[in-house]
């Protein structure tokens, strides 16, 4: 590997000396050699130059599904990661959502292994409990030493408060990270969508924002009592923002994430009963989206994922109700996210996360492995299904107007051209 990339506009908030300025920067043999305002090319080095080339370090996705093994028509590992290198990503956390599920240390080293020799790295979540059934608690010691980054029973709320309390305990032993999905299932029942006026003028069986906020209380009492770490994925409601908020402020050890659908819609684009965007949880208000934008830029929400999850045709293409849950996301989120907020924010949100897993945040400077993505947060286009890569196409952005193109990345010596 021997790349110049010219006239790279530097986007990257923690270094205040390239921040903003735009530079050439040297990559050879995957480091990163020279940073500097004007750079002659060597023999021999490929040089990038694209309209109005911006660069950031890599971007990174707390909440990826894949489907191998078990699901591979979905989306094979090897596939799913590089739709993530040609989507901006370079570090992605994958969800348990196989079968089987990983909840053993075989199961991690075997993800890892599939993920070897890619340009995106892969960091597999192990199931909280066996089988994510909820009832004991899986190998999680063991699969924190195989790899795993914390410890998740995808989409399944626990339901047995006690079994949530003492893994909070347990895994303090080894730095452990608990998720605890946000459903209280008694409340929300048989609902499908958020509960409001658009569910009952249609008809659907409705989710109250109470099922998801009582959950993330009794949670964070849970955590208030025993400490640990509890990560909270894709909150929806302008009251769970508001009860993080007041947990931080305790000094509690909590994070939470929001989905980048439910900052874009309302479930005011349920009225085509279009199962596209069938998500859970479901698609929220505008008082909702308002107040999760709020909680990103302030702090209390922690980070935004794609929350990617492919679905083959046979499972969306049914009635409504029948439809199974989910949504891609990683081809359409930096468009989403850059059309939503400034592209210093989106850029900022798309690069935090990592140090709740216990990774390393790259840094753009001389000396380092290069770790980055290139992209021209100008470029406003109509999402289509040209744009998506993954073998699975349920993606509710579909004819959205996005702006922001990623032009390829650049990790573990090795290049993503998307052109």
């Amino acid at each position: 590997m021997n790349i110049l990339l010219k006239s790279a506009k530097i986007i990257d908030k923690t270094n205040e000396s390239l921040h903003l300025k735009t530079r050439d920067i040297h990559i050879k043999n995957g480091i990163i050699v020279k940073i500097a305002a004007k750079i002659e090319p060597e023999s021999k080095t490929q040089v990038i130059k694209q309209k109005n080339l911006h660069v950031s370090i890599g971007w990174f996705d707390s909440s990826v599904s894949f489907g191998e093994p078990g699901y591979e028509e979905r989306e094979t590992i090897e596939n799913g990661l590089q739709v993530a290198a040609h989507s901006g990503f370079t570090d992605v956390v994958l969800n348990p959502t196989t079968h089987p599920c990983p909840d053993s240390s075989s199961d991690i080293v075997y993800l890892k292994n599939a993920a070897t020799d890619q340009l995106t790295n892969l960091y597999p979540l192990g199931t909280l409990t066996m089988k994510a059934d909820g009832n004991d608690l899986a190998e999680l010691y063991d699969m924190k030493n195989a790899g795993a980054v914390g410890f998740y029973d995808y989409k399944l709320p626990m339901t047995n408060a006690n079994l949530l309390k003492v893994s909070l305990q347990y895994v303090q032993n080894f730095e452990g990270l608990v998720y605890s999905f946000p459903l209280d299932t008694k409340i929300a029942g048989k609902g499908i969508v958020n509960e409001g006026e658009i569910s009952t003028k249609l008809g659907l069986k409705g989710i109250p924002a109470l099922a998801e906020e009582l959950q993330v209380a009794r949670d964070l009492f849970i955590l208030e009592y025993t400490g640990g770490k509890l990560h909270i994925p894709t909150i929806s409601t302008a009251t769970s923002v508001k009860l993080i908020a007041e947990a931080k402020k305790k000094g509690l050890n909590v994070s939470c994430s929001v989905a980048i659908h439910n900052l874009m819609y309302t479930d005011s684009v349920l009225e085509e009963f279009d199962s596209a965007y069938k998500v859970m949880p479901p698609l929220r208000t505008k008082t909702d989206t308002k107040a999760l934008l709020k909680g990103l830029k302030d702090g209390t929400v922690d980070f935004v994922t794609s929350d990617h999850t492919p679905m083959n045709i046979e499972e969306k293409r049914v009635e409504f109700d029948n439809a199974s849950y989910g949504t891609i996301g990683l081809e359409s989120a930096f468009g989403s996210l850059n059309q939503l907020l400034d592209t210093e924010t989106a850029i900022d949100l798309l690069t935090k996360g990592r140090e709740r897993y216990g990774l390393k945040t790259p840094e753009l400077k001389e000396g380092n492995s290069a770790c980055l993505t290139l992209f021209n947060p100008e470029e406003a286009y109509i999402f289509n299904e040209n744009n998506i890569g993954s073998t699975s196409k349920n993606s509710m952005f579909l004819g959205a107007e996005l702006k922001g193109k990623v032009y390829g990345t650049i990790n573990n010596e090795k290049y993503s051209n998307n052109d």
